[in-house]
């Protein structure tokens, strides 16, 4: 079964769990058929605790599984807007659920592949870790098709393991934009940003 799926299958179980990070804390329901389901993973976290996010800003969380990611940018920019967007309909209802828990209103939740559900948007900065169990031609798809859906000046920021996938999703990054670099890291994980 694969947390990219539209509707993953099996036996629904229901995690609970917190995260601090930024100065922000946040509850979390999550649930079975969902990526990093029992607690937010390395990958994640790196990806929070460097990711550039700036107030009145409009964000992309591609691939937003339960919401974490999308729910700290809003935090982080008050007066901006979030727009939140997952293939998986469970990890939907999930971060519908954990926005509506931690009061963030900010925010939009969208069902749909990779750019289909912002289709003629376009954004300050794109967020994701991106499902890299999904394949490389997905991951493609995702770096190539930004430049679309980035303002200019607009940031792609994407995290994984450097030696585990991260050195070619960087190099892609490289053959689509001129000015990219590493943010920052650890646990082997590391921040790639890309400006348009």
């Amino acid at each position: 079964m694969h947390y990219f799926s539209r509707k993953p299958e099996g036996e629904l179980r229901i995690y609970k769990f917190s995260i601090h990070i930024r100065g922000i804390s946040l509850k979390l329901v999550s649930a079975s058929g969902v990526f990093s389901a029992r607690r937010v993973d390395l990958g994640t976290k790196v990806l929070l605790e460097n990711m550039i996010v700036k107030d009145y800003w409009h964000i992309l969380d591609l691939g937003c599984g339960y919401g974490v990611i999308g729910l700290v940018a809003a935090k982080l920019a008050p007066h901006g807007f979030v727009v939140m967007t997952d293939i998986n309909k469970r990890a939907i209802k999930l971060a519908r659920i954990n926005a509506k828990l931690n009061k963030i209103k900010n925010v939009e939740i969208r069902h749909g592949d990779l750019y289909e559900p912002v289709k003629g948007e376009i954004f300050d900065t794109i967020i994701s870790n991106p499902p890299q169990a999904a394949g490389m031609r997905i991951i493609k798809r995702l770096i190539e098709e930004s430049v679309n859906y980035l303002k200019e000046g607009g940031l792609l920021q994407l995290v994984a393991r450097h030696n585990k996938g991260g050195k070619r999703m960087f190099n892609l990054m490289e053959q689509v934009f001129e000015d990219t670099y590493i943010l920052g890291g650890r646990g082997g994980y590391r921040v790639y940003i890309a400006r348009k």
